[in-house]
């Protein structure tokens, strides 16, 4: 996704059309917890937090509002850029 974002940004340029890419890390949903049995539910999330070095998993709200920030005139000098939203466990 990160080449497709900093290729189509060059491509586009001069048509006012602005691409990024963001990178969730483990974020808490539904979705989620339905990939393992229900009793496993906790060990899931527990392992998953253990890689983050913010101690938590992300809310998809947090994601949400990072897309909206992109799509957002606040955000108009940014182009072909990758943004982690994930809570540091890309440095691990």
């Amino acid at each position: 996704m990160r080449s497709f974002a900093r290729s189509f940004a060059t491509d586009l340029k001069g048509l006012d059309i602005r691409v990024n890419a963001i990178s969730p890390g483990p974020t808490s949903t539904v979705g989620l917890f339905d990939l393992v049995p229900s009793d496993q539910a906790a060990y899931l999330k527990e392992a998953l937090i253990a890689t983050v070095p913010s101690g938590r998993l992300a809310d998809p709200e947090e994601i949400a509002n990072t897309v909206l920030f992109l799509a957002s005139d606040d955000s108009r000098y940014i182009n072909g850029a990758e943004i982690a939203v994930d809570g540091g466990q890309a440095q691990v």
